[in-house]
């Protein structure tokens, strides 16, 4: 476990939730095109790194951990609203007000966290896996965190709520892995069951970033031009990670 790389997430969270804070007129394209690159990166990572682990320990049966992945994410969506994947449009009630159930989607935003957290506590055979997986992480963090306080702000929440709310979901994703790395460390069970947790990670990661690709905020969800240059530029850093084995 390096705590360098927990350190940096830990940055890269409370970055990007201080930029709507700081700045509360956020050019609407930011958010979008820093999902299409960090969704683009995560999913190279996800591809080139994740998934060739979990098929050389799991063998043929990853599949089936994987597509429960895949699917255990299309329900937390259901709590978050879609909002690690850069979902804002909220249900609203009449009169043209927002109405967030702050509640459920920070349940299901913190389960999320919580997930991205469990395979930096796995140990990799590819030595390239965990920094690279380390830098994807922290990447998918700064417009998830924006989005969270975004949505935050049109919530009304005070400052002190905002800065409670930051803080405490900074922190879930390190504190899991270092649950992991520990609980891995000290009984066998836990060590034999994170292979299949990675498993159910890489398919969520999956689900995560091609509905990124697809619905990060464009109009009627097209692939602009820009969009595609910024998926583009996140699908070759992933290349640029190999560097690492």
């Amino acid at each position: 476990m390096n705590l360098t790389y927990l350190i940096l997430i830990l940055a890269a969270t409370i970055g990007g939730g201080m930029i709507p804070m700081l700045f509360r007129k956020v050019h609407p394209n930011l958010p979008i095109y820093l999902l299409a690159f960090t969704g683009a990166f995560l999913f190279g990572i996800t591809i080139m790194h994740l998934l060739p682990e979990v098929y050389h320990e799991l063998g043929h049966s990853a599949g089936i951990y994987i597509v429960l992945g895949f699917f255990l994410q299309v329900f937390l969506q259901q709590l978050s609203h879609g909002m690690e994947h850069g979902h804002t449009h909220l249900p609203s009630t009449g009169g043209g007000h927002q109405h967030v159930a702050v509640l459920p989607l920070l349940i299901g935003l913190s389960i999320h966290a919580f997930m991205e957290g469990i395979p930096l506590g796995f140990h990799y055979e590819d030595q390239s896996a965990l920094p690279s997986l380390m830098l994807g992480v922290m990447a998918h963090k700064v417009p998830e965190a924006l989005t969270l306080i975004t949505v935050m702000i049109h919530a009304h929440q005070s400052k002190t709520q905002l800065w409670r709310i930051l803080v405490i979901f900074s922190l879930i994703t390190p504190l899991s892995a270092i649950l992991a790395a520990q609980l891995g460390r000290e009984f066998e069970v836990v060590t034999n069951s994170l292979v299949y947790l990675v498993a159910l990670v890489v398919g969520a990661f999956l689900h995560i970033s091609t509905t990124i690709f697809y619905e990060s905020g464009t109009k009627h969800h097209e692939l602009s031009r820009q969009k595609v240059l910024a998926i583009a530029a996140g699908i070759t850093l992933a290349f640029v990670t190999l560097i690492f084995e």
